[in-house]
């Protein structure tokens, strides 16, 4: 597979016309972004048609993904955009080569269906993260309880670029 980086990302984005943008803050030493996907509806409108959160810190499993949403009249192809997207900024902008992530506990089918879909994207379960005193850390970090899930930035990348690229 051809390595493609963020620059190229927003290209082939803007090519399909769709607008890639990522704001990144440096407080702390830490990076803090958001990744956002929208469509150019007119002139001076743009239609948000997803998004993604998160931080990173200066280790090689030191990315957090906190929010991802993809809007209900999105394209399929926008949540595949989005990881490419922020695969390619944490492996190009900072030291870190594993995302981690938590899939909230809402309601049993919700959880299920978060977890199938984390795992599609190349992310394992490592612990259930519950009402344990060892917990409270995680916790307070992710604001729930819910499976604590880790995956290579780059087997994320590859699985979400070349989805986002099929039938392009």
């Amino acid at each position: 597979m051809t390595k493609c980086n963020l620059t190229q990302l927003e290209r082939e984005a803007s090519d399909r016309g769709l607008l890639l943008r990522i704001q990144v803050r440096r407080p702390l030493n830490i990076w803090s972004f958001k990744l956002v996907v929208g469509e150019i509806t007119s002139n001076t409108k743009i239609q948000l048609l997803g998004e993604m959160k998160g931080w990173a810190y200066q280790n090689t499993k030191g990315l957090q993904l906190d929010t991802m949403k993809v809007g209900k009249n999105a394209n399929s192809k926008v949540g595949d955009l989005i990881w490419a997207a922020t695969m390619a900024w944490g492996l190009e902008e900072t030291p870190c080569r594993i995302a981690r992530l938590l899939a909230i506990y809402d309601e049993n089918n919700q959880h299920e269906i978060l977890q199938r879909y984390f795992r599609r994207r190349g992310f394992n379960t490592v612990r259930k993260v519950g009402s344990s005193p060892l917990d409270l850390p995680l916790r307070l970090v992710w604001g729930g309880a819910g499976a604590f899930m880790v995956g290579s930035c780059e087997k994320v990348f590859e699985r979400s670029y070349r989805s986002w690229s099929e039938n392009s």
